[in-house]
C-alpha cells in the first residue's frame, strides 16, 4: 500500500514523524523511514488503536 493510496503525500507523512505524530522506523545507512501501517491508518482515523 502506497501512501497515494490514502490519498496522503508523502511529504505530509515525513511532517508527521518529525513532529513526533507518527514513529518511524529507520532503516539502512541513510535513515530512510519505514512507518507500521497500522500507526498511519489509526492517524488517519482508519482503524482503532489496538490495546496491548
Amino acid at each position: 500500500m502506497g501512501f497515494g493510496d490514502l490519498r496522503v503525500s508523502p511529504l505530509t507523512i515525513k511532517r508527521w514523524g518529525k513532529r513526533g505524530k507518527l514513529p518511524a522506523i529507520r532503516i539502512n545507512s541513510r535513515g530512510d523511514r519505514r512507518y507500521k501501517k497500522e500507526a498511519v491508518l489509526w492517524l488517519l482515523g482508519l482503524q482503532q488503536k489496538a490495546t496491548v
